[in-house]
C-alpha cells in the first residue's frame, strides 16, 4: 500500500513511518514543511529501516504543491499529522492554530478527494474531552468545550471528518484520539525533538538532568490527586505507532468512520514521572512548582478498551521504559544532531 504520511519527520510520525515500514507491502512517502522537525530525521528513518524514502518538503496548506505529490503518487491511504500540538502557544496564537490544523486539512482532504484516496486517519487528542469527571474515559463520552485552541481545532476537525464520513459512504476514516506520547525509539537514533524550549514533559526535564536547563517547572500541586499534581495517561509512542499500522491493517473493513483512544489506561502524575526518571537517569531532577497554566485539566487517562477488543491492539510498554528510551535518545541520537547542526 502507498502511504502518504504528513508531518512524517516529527515525533509521532517518524516513529510511525518505522512501523509501518516492517511491512514490505508498504511504501511511504512523507511530506513535511520543518517547521517542528529536522530534516536529519529522513537519514536515521533510513538507518533504522534500511529503505529509502521518498519526501517532499512542503506545506500541506500548499494546494498546488500537494497535489503534485498525488499526481506523481499512486497514494491509496493518508496519515495526517501535520499541525501545530502547543496547548500554551495556541492560547496565544489561536489564529495560527486554527488557519494550520483545520485549513490545512481541509486543503488535504479536498486534494484527496480531488484524487479519488478516501483512506484517512486522523491525529487527534484527549484534549477533545475537557475536562471530564469520570475516569477512565471512554470514545462514548460526550466531549466538553476544551479549554485551550489547540484542543478546539481537533473537535472541529473531528466534526468535519464526522461530516465527510456521513456525505460519501466511500470514506474510511479512523480517528485516533492520543492521549500523552512520550518515550522515543529503542536504537536512540529518533525521538521527541521540538524546536527551543521544549513544551512537553519529557523532553523538559530529560535537558535538566542533562544539565542544559536549570529546573523543571511544575504547573500546579493542588489539583484533587495523590500529590496534587497533574495525571496524565502517558503511552510510549511506539506503543502509539503500532496503533496505526493495525488501523491500516483493518480500516477496509471499517464502516465510514471509527474513533479509538490511544493510551495505557494507567494515570502518572508529574511527580511520579520524575522520581522514575530520576531512577533511570541517575541524576537529580531539580523542579519548582509554578501557577498552573491556563487550559490545563488536572487528571486524564484513557479507557482503551474499544481497541483492545475490536483490533486486539494493547499497549505493552511501561512508565520505566519511556524514561529509558528517552533518556538514550537524549545522550545519543539528539546529541548527534544537535552536533550536525
Amino acid at each position: 500500500m502507498k502511504i502518504l504520511v504528513t508531518g512524517g519527520l516529527g515525533y509521532i510520525g517518524s516513529h510511525t513511518v518505522v512501523e509501518l515500514m516492517k511491512n514490505k507491502n508498504n511504501e511511504v512517502i512523507i511530506i513535511d514543511n520543518l517547521s517542528n522537525s529536522n530534516i536529519a530525521i529522513l537519514d536515521r528513518l533510513e538507518r533504522i529501516t534500511f529503505k529509502k524514502i521518498k519526501f517532499y518538503n512542503i506545506d500541506i496548506k500548499d494546494e498546488m504543491k500537494l497535489n503534485e505529490v498525488f499526481t506523481e503518487n499512486k497514494i491509496e491511504l493518508v496519515i495526517h499529522f501535520a499541525a501545530y500540538k502547543s496547548v500554551g502557544e495556541s492560547v496565544k496564537e489561536p489564529l495560527k492554530y486554527y488557519d494550520n490544523n483545520i485549513g490545512g486539512t481541509v486543503t488535504l482532504l479536498n486534494i484527496m478527494k480531488r484524487n479519488n484516496v478516501k483512506n484517512f486517519i486522523f491525529s487527534s487528542s484527549a484534549t477533545v474531552y475537557g475536562e471530564q469527571e469520570i475516569m477512565p474515559i471512554e470514545e462514548g463520552f460526550k466531549l466538553k468545550e476544551p479549554k485551550n485552541p489547540y484542543g478546539k481545532t481537533k473537535v472541529i476537525t473531528e466534526k468535519i471528518l464526522s461530516d465527510l464520513a456521513k456525505s460519501d459512504d466511500a470514506w474510511k476514516i479512523a480517528i485516533l484520539r492520543y492521549f500523552n506520547p512520550v518515550g522515543a525509539h529503542e536504537s536512540g537514533l529518533i525521538g521527541e525533538l521540538p524546536n527551543g524550549i521544549p513544551n512537553n514533559l519529557m523532553p523538559y526535564l530529560s535537558k535538566v538532568a542533562a544539565g542544559e536547563l536549570k529546573e523543571l517547572n511544575v504547573f500546579g500541586n493542588n489539583y484533587e490527586t495523590k500529590d496534587g499534581t497533574g495525571v496524565r495517561d502517558y503511552i510510549h509512542v511506539v506503543d502509539l505507532a503500532k496503533g496505526h499500522a493495525i488501523i491500516i491493517d483493518n480500516i477496509y473493513k471499517f464502516n465510514k468512520l471509527k474513533v479509538y483512544n490511544l493510551g495505557t489506561g494507567n494515570g502518572y502524575s508529574v511527580i511520579e514521572v520524575i522520581k522514575e526518571f530520576e531512577k533511570i537517569s541517575g541524576k537529580k531532577i531539580n523542579y519548582k512548582i509554578v501557577e498552573k497554566r491556563k487550559g490545563d485539566v488536572g487528571v486524564s487517562y484513557a479507557s482503551p478498551k474499544k481497541i483492545n477488543e475490536e483490533l486486539g491492539w494493547v499497549a505493552k510498554k511501561g512508565l520505566k521504559d519511556m524514561c529509558k528510551d528517552f533518556w538514550n535518545w537524549q545522550n545519543n541520537g539528539l546529541k548527534e544532531i544537535i552536533n550536525e547542526f
